[in-house]
């Protein structure tokens, strides 16, 4: 039973991963697994009123529900010129 984490633009830089997987057990929905990683990486809080979630290629909100397969990624704020 696992989750898939992909992390992109600075928060891979702050993991020092673009990628990983958690036991689904104990994360009820995105927002739990955010938390997670924001307690591995104090630096993500930072990034908690700006970062975007999807969930299975689809864009998320923080409570939605996480099942044993699915994918997860965190997208922080992104500007350009």
């Amino acid at each position: 039973m696992s989750i898939r984490v992909l992390f992109f633009a600075s928060l891979a830089d702050i993991a020092g991963t673009r990628e990983t997987s958690l036991d689904a057990a104990g994360f009820p929905d995105v927002k739990s697994v955010f938390e997670k990683f924001t307690r591995d990486f104090p630096s993500f809080e930072g990034y908690r009123s700006s970062v975007l979630f999807s969930l299975n290629s689809e864009f998320a909100r923080p409570g939605t529900p996480v099942k044993d397969g699915d994918e997860i990624a965190f997208f922080p704020p992104v500007s350009g010129g």
